[in-house]
């Protein structure tokens, strides 16, 4: 089964696991979280996922472990 990313126009190919699905992928291309609802193998949603927000004062480069 194919998605394709709403923000990039990707095809995600999902795969035979994915026929009963609700849940999220991210997009290979432009790594965009997609929520996605499937139902017997037929693609039934596709939304962009609500974002998370950070905690105050974190930002990209401070939520990532430095070593």
């Amino acid at each position: 089964m194919k998605v394709n990313c709403i923000s990039c126009g990707f095809k995600i190919d999902l795969g035979d696991a994915y026929d009963d699905f609700e849940g999220q992928v991210k997009c290979y291309v432009c790594e965009n979280i997609l929520d996605i609802r499937t139902h017997e193998g037929n693609v039934k949603s596709v939304r962009p996922a609500k974002t998370v927000a950070m905690p105050c004062g974190v930002g990209k480069d401070q939520s990532r472990a430095r070593v």
